[in-house]
């Protein structure tokens, strides 16, 4: 086993610059998917779609995003970390334009396929460089980034709400936005660090099977994910179809989980380093049961409103804490940050589809139902992501990123799409 080592000196002000570059390329990241969440409900209703097609189509991004994902660690390693991650956000934001003027469901579903491989490869790069901040960092930052991915899909979400209320034609708003986001790139990632591999390093593997200390991590964050995913998606279009809301309503639902997410994640690592990772997990949980009871029973749109946020206060850090877990487990941390990567952020991309699916055959409050269920799974098994002695710690280097084994397979947490990441 390698013996762990001081790390070595680094710049100070190059750290705090590279982690103002961070938050803003996951800022940037969830601004994406919040703007085409509040559009949903209008693409169903524009293409006249039924529930179950809707479920179809959403399901396109979960295998673009498979296919792609592990492409990014190869990209990663043959350009470096900055031209990959700004390459690949501007393509991510760009992405947001085709769905809208998608003429029917084959192409729609094409749309979303782009959009999920574009998501997936973007989610890759900018998770792998927030572990990268972290480790020179010296401090747990990772709850902090994905909370900025929720304000970023907040600030998203906003316009979209803004954009509806307005009437602004559904294509003309999506097209303005990603070119906007796109424009955005490259002031975004000034700063970021440029990790590159070392001389004779051979690329990524293409594909990590979870190890066994991190099963039962990744169900954890697997059950966040799920609620995220629903939520994210299928938020607005529960409140128009269940409790009667107007679109601009049910749009303002994403805007109500987005804000309560993004200010549970900002906070979450004062609160773990009160509480230990168990307990604010199990709080969180509770929380999150809360919100699923509220919006399985809602007959009106505000109580499906508070409903919804609760669930983002109570998943908001279980993903943060479930990575930061897989860190500590067995010998070998990319590998098992790798594995519950690929576990939660497949899960959050299927989200949509099983939701719309159970909707389909039952309807949407059984899909809440299940969410809800998947919830008090937190309250169950959040001993999981206890601290633990890790041996045989491999040293981290500047210039050689520690995430390199995780980067190269499909893995980073997200939103939404996605978490989605965050």
């Amino acid at each position: 086993m390698t013996q762990q080592q001081p790390a070595p000196a680094v710049d100070r002000d190059r750290v705090r610059r590279a982690r103002r570059a961070a938050g803003a390329v996951f800022a940037l990241h969830g601004a994406v998917s919040g703007s085409f969440a509040t559009r949903i409900p209008w693409v169903k209703d524009h293409l006249d779609l039924s529930t179950a097609q809707l479920g179809l189509a959403l399901a396109f991004p979960a295998i673009g995003a498979s296919l792609a994902m592990p492409l990014a660690g190869r990209l990663m390693h043959r350009y470096g970390a900055l031209a990959a991650v700004r390459a690949l956000l501007a393509l991510w934001c760009l992405a947001l334009v085709p769905p809208a003027f998608a003429p029917g469901l084959p192409a729609l579903c094409a749309a979303l396929f782009v959009f999920g491989a574009t998501a997936g490869m973007a989610d890759v790069a900018m998770n792998a460089q927030g572990i990268d901040v972290e480790r020179l960092h010296g401090t747990s930052i990772m709850s902090g980034l994905h909370g900025l991915w929720s304000v970023g899909a907040l600030l998203g979400s906003a316009v979209g709400v803004g954009a509806v209320g307005l009437d602004v034609d559904a294509p003309a708003h999506l097209a303005l936005t990603g070119l906007a986001l796109t424009a955005v790139v490259p002031l975004a990632c000034r700063g970021a660090l440029d990790v590159r591999p070392a001389p004779g390093e051979e690329p990524p593997p293409r594909f990590a099977l979870p190890p066994r200390s991190a099963l039962l991590i990744g169900a954890v964050g697997m059950c966040a994910i799920l609620a995220e995913g629903a939520s994210m998606d299928w938020s607005g279009v529960y409140l128009r179809d269940i409790t009667g809301a107007s679109e601009a309503v049910g749009a303002a639902s994403f805007t109500a989980f987005a804000c309560t997410m993004a200010a549970a994640r900002l906070a979450g690592d004062a609160v773990v380093r009160r509480l230990g990772p168990v307990r604010t997990v199990r709080f969180s949980g509770v929380l999150a049961v809360c919100g699923g009871v509220l919006v399985v029973t809602a007959r009106v749109p505000a109580q499906g409103i508070v409903g919804f946020a609760l669930l983002g206060v109570g998943i908001a850090v279980v993903v943060p804490l479930a990575f930061a877990a897989a860190g500590r487990s067995g010998s070998n941390p990319s590998r098992a940050i790798a594995g519950v990567a690929t576990v939660t952020y497949t899960t959050g991309l299927i989200a949509p589809t099983l939701v719309g699916g159970i909707g389909e055959l039952l309807d949407l409050r059984a899909s809440f139902g299940l969410i809800t269920a998947a919830a008090t799974v937190l309250v169950l098994a959040a001993g999981v992501l206890g601290p633990r002695e890790r041996r045989g710690a491999p040293v981290a280097r500047e210039g050689r990123s520690p995430a390199a084994g995780a980067a190269g397979t499909p893995g980073a947490p997200a939103a939404g799409a996605g978490n989605r990441p965050g």
